[in-house]
This record gives C-alpha cells, sequence and structure tokens, in this order.
C-alpha cells in the first residue's frame, strides 16, 4: 500500500502514516487512514480513507454505532467525516512494499 502525496501532506510537513481505524464500542476494523501530521483525529477526509464508502453517515457494520457524520472542510474543501468523540480506535500499520 502506498500513501498519496499531494499539496495537503506537504502542507502538513510531509509526516503521515497509516491507522487501522477501528470502532471503540465492538472493536471491529473499518477502514485503513493516512494520517498526516501531528495531532488527534477530528475529522478523517474521504480521499485519505483505503476503502470504498457509500453512506452518509458513517456507521459500525458490526454494532451500528454511529461513527462520524458526512460535512465540508471549508478551509480546505475537501470532503469530510466529522468524528464522533470517543467512536474510534487506532493503531499504527507497518506500510510494507514501498
Amino acid at each position: 500500500m502506498k500513501l498519496k502525496s499531494d499539496k495537503f501532506r506537504k502542507a502538513r510537513g510531509g509526516y503521515s502514516r497509516l491507522l487501522k481505524i477501528s470502532c471503540s464500542s465492538c472493536g471491529a476494523k473499518l477502514f485503513n487512514y493516512q494520517k498526516d501530521g501531528p495531532g488527534i483525529i477530528k475529522r478523517l477526509y474521504v480521499d485519505r480513507i483505503f476503502t470504498e464508502i457509500n453512506d452518509k453517515n458513517l456507521k459500525c457494520p458490526k454494532c451500528g454505532h454511529l461513527i462520524a457524520t458526512i460535512g465540508i472542510y471549508e478551509k480546505e474543501n475537501r470532503i469530510v467525516y466529522n468524528v464522533s468523540p470517543g467512536a474510534i480506535k487506532k493503531r499504527i500499520v507497518k506500510i510494507t512494499g514501498k
């Protein structure tokens, strides 16, 4: 899996990592996500999610817990999922096949 490199990654200092995002309620894996820059996850940029999602609201497929709602981050004019506080767990994934 290869990380995306674009103007948004460069604007955050070029530092990126791949995270495994899972539901905090039941622990079910949801998807892999590219996190650019430091800090906590407040929003998930749709173009950084490595799985196809065709839903307005992001819910856990296993327990139905509401993870995030869709919106637009106006500062960068990008589609995002606004994460509900405490709804996700994250774990760093080692990237293979560079």
